[in-house]
């Protein structure tokens, strides 16, 4: 697919772009081989591959969703100042 000055110059427009005249060539050069790479693309036989959702192979590693300590409650509460039915009681802090 060829691309010409004249919309070079709209798609420059649209994007708001700033493009010299003298720049038009190389701008229709580089937009005309960006289609052709897309038409290319689209092209090509996808027949029978699913969609990705990632386009690299990987897994992400967790670890087991398992409870590893232990419950120290009752422990840490005797170091509390204050404690009353498995809760650390606090001063008051807003009215």
């Amino acid at each position: 697919m060829s691309i010409d000055h004249d919309q070079v110059a709209k798609i420059a427009e649209l994007a708001r772009l700033n493009i010299e005249p003298a720049q038009m060539d190389q701008y229709a050069e580089n937009l005309s081989s960006i289609l052709d790479l897309v038409d290319q693309l689209q092209a090509a036989d996808t027949d029978g591959i699913d969609p990705l959702a990632n386009p690299l192979d990987a897994v992400q590693r967790l670890r087991p969703d398992q409870v590893t300590e232990t419950n120290q409650r009752e422990h840490f509460q005797k170091n509390a100042p204050s404690a009353d039915k498995g809760l650390f009681l606090v001063p008051k802090v807003i009215e």
